[in-house]
């Protein structure tokens, strides 16, 4: 890849894999790199430990979104969900174990797959797509088994709410939808937007991060960063972070998230800003946090630029991998 490709890259999506000794990040050329975190935490790693082991081409489109298994890598990107032996991937045997499509009803224009999230409960992946709806593939049988509609425009992330069997999805309209993944039928609606206390007109409605942890959710996008009582369904604090988040998660009693800006902002549960710590990409689309291998127990983050930064503690960043 040439200077001006690197240039203008932006890494989209990262999982860990399910050992934790690997990271896989996708970027907006529809390549996904593999990294060694074991050589690159070694106290003897060298620059050339700070690259990928592997580096392959898996869709036309960005990949958007990369989920792991307990064997396998899933990565979204072009309308279509792959899946690839994570096994062949360290031994760098590059061929998907199959690919899917989702049955789109419109021909003429390729949905991107924005999200996906697997309930354990049925084995089966939940897929946010560019159509409006989500998509549900069993994964024991490999065929598409439901569509859940409701949504009016395409769909940003999508999140399981494991102790209720519940899903939830955000989109471009606004509307974060609570989902009875056993009947398929929505059973809450928030319209995000519509709080005066989380709305910011000047950034749109959109939802573009959404996550759960038993009876809170935290969600954002165009309306602040917001956290909910999911029993009560309203926003217990508002967080005075600038611009569009596009992930965030739950971290002991704090909050972590990443979004325009090239920091991750530590946030506490009553809706103070701890701390922003600096980053090298100058907006950041993804942050995981590495809870698979206590060895190699890192957070990394990506967005718009070949580096992707990790921390070792998360006051500080330790090294940057880079494609």
């Amino acid at each position: 890849m040439g200077p001006v490709e690197l240039l203008h890259m932006s890494v989209f999506s990262q999982s860990f894999s399910p050992c934790g000794r690997f990271l896989a990040a996708g970027n907006n050329y529809g390549e996904i790199a593999l990294f060694s975190l074991a050589a690159a935490l070694s106290p003897d790693a060298t620059a050339a430990n700070q690259k990928p082991v592997l580096t392959f081409t898996a869709h036309e489109g960005p990949v958007f979104s990369l989920l792991s298994t307990d064997c396998v890598l899933l990565s979204a990107g072009n309308g279509e969900v792959s899946s690839w032996s994570w096994t062949e991937l360290t031994k760098k045997n590059v061929k998907p174990l199959w690919t899917k499509r989702p049955n789109y009803k419109s021909g003429l224009e390729i949905p991107e797959i924005n999200s996906m999230v697997i309930n354990p409960r049925d084995n089966s992946l939940a897929i946010g797509a560019g159509d409006n709806n989500i998509h549900i593939l069993d994964l024991e049988h490999g065929a598409f088994k439901a569509t859940l509609q409701g949504h009016t425009d395409y769909l940003h992330c999508v999140c399981m709410r494991e102790r209720e069997a519940e899903l939830l999805s955000g989109g471009e309209d606004g509307a974060v939808r609570m989902w009875d993944s056993r009947t398929g039928q929505c059973v809450h609606c928030i319209e995000v937007y519509k709080y005066e206390s989380c709305a910011r007109p000047r950034y749109g409605k959109w939802i573009s991060c959404l996550t759960t942890d038993s009876d809170w959710m935290l969600c954002g996008g165009g309306p602040s960063l917001s956290l909910w009582h999911l029993r009560s369904l309203s926003p217990t604090s508002v967080f005075p972070l600038r611009g569009c988040q596009r992930q965030a998660a739950f971290h002991q009693d704090m909050i972590l998230a990443v979004g325009e800006g090239a920091f991750v902002s530590h946030c506490l549960l009553g809706g103070e800003v701890k701390a922003q710590i600096p980053c090298t990409p100058p907006s950041l689309n993804t942050m995981q946090l590495n809870t698979k291998s206590s060895e190699h127990r890192v957070l990394t983050v990506g967005g718009g630029s070949s580096n992707i930064d990790v921390f070792t503690n998360l006051s500080y960043r330790a090294f940057s991998l880079s494609f």
